[in-house]
């Protein structure tokens, strides 16, 4: 009598999948959005090879896309007890907006994901609308990936091939803000990063965390990536970067309205 094949580690099957499809893709801690790599988004791969070596001994574990071409941008439309982002989307299909969606995917909070043609655009955070645009130097977990017990499932896959055009969604949803940030952040940007590339040890994470707040009280998080990479070229390390600018959307959110979304959205992350 032979002994039962193997059960189907569906999650590899998708990784490779994904990578096949050319998006990048990396592990997470099981039930977690938490990077189970040294550096997070950063070791995103397509080579089947390093993604057999991390999923064929954990099938447990979560299943990340980093956003932004070579991958998808995401819209990720938020659902809490708060709120939730389907009003904001139905403006955007009304303006056709959303009409190149590749595919819709069920998250765990009963929020949707819908994936488009990947860009280097930003990544953006649209708190008050519950909506948030995953792109460069941003990541998602996808299926089959689990939180709390419940899955990420693909709802829909009309096909398009065309992308979602940030810059104009917020300029719909909310100019004023759009403006704001135009007249504000693209005018400081390019001081801050220069100021933060010249810092010394010892000053480093404090200049990055001043900065990133200055940056984010523009009303976008678009240039954190500058000021990232900036403070790379000072000295500092991944780990260092990531743990400061999160600390400083935290503080952002925290003088946001609706602070009981931002806590919300501070308790998703953790």
């Amino acid at each position: 009598m032979t002994r039962d094949t193997a059960p189907r580690n569906l999650v590899l099957e998708r990784a490779l999948a994904y990578a096949a499809y050319g998006w990048p893709v990396f592990p997470c801690q099981p039930g977690r959005k938490v990077p189970a790599c040294a550096h997070g988004y950063l070791d995103a791969t397509t080579d089947p090879r390093k993604i057999t070596a991390w999923f064929a001994r954990r099938p447990d574990h979560n299943l990340a896309i980093a956003t932004g071409l070579p991958g998808p941008d995401v819209l990720d439309v938020d659902r809490h007890p708060t709120g939730n982002g389907f009003a904001a989307l139905s403006r955007l299909r009304q303006a056709g907006l959303t009409d190149g969606a590749a595919a819709w995917i069920r998250t765990p909070s009963g929020g949707v994901h819908a994936y488009f043609t990947g860009s280097d655009q930003h990544c953006g955070h649209l708190p008050a609308r519950h909506l948030d645009f995953r792109s460069a130097g941003g990541y998602v977990l996808a299926p089959p990936s689990q939180v709390r017990g419940q899955a990420y499932r693909l709802i829909a896959a009309p096909g398009g091939r065309t992308g979602l055009d940030w810059q104009q969604a917020v300029t719909l949803l909310e100019p004023a803000r759009y403006h704001q940030y135009a007249t504000a952040a693209q005018a400081d940007v390019g001081r801050l990063t220069a100021w933060l590339a010249r810092l010394e040890e010892g000053n480093r994470n404090a200049g990055l965390f001043w900065a990133a707040n200055r940056a984010l009280e523009a009303g976008d998080a678009a240039s954190l990536g500058a000021l990232a990479d900036a403070a790379r070229q000072a000295g500092l390390g991944y780990r260092e970067i990531t743990a400061t600018l999160n600390s400083a959307r935290r503080t952002a959110r925290q003088h946001q309205p609706r602070s009981p979304q931002a806590q919300a959205e501070a308790e998703a992350e953790a």
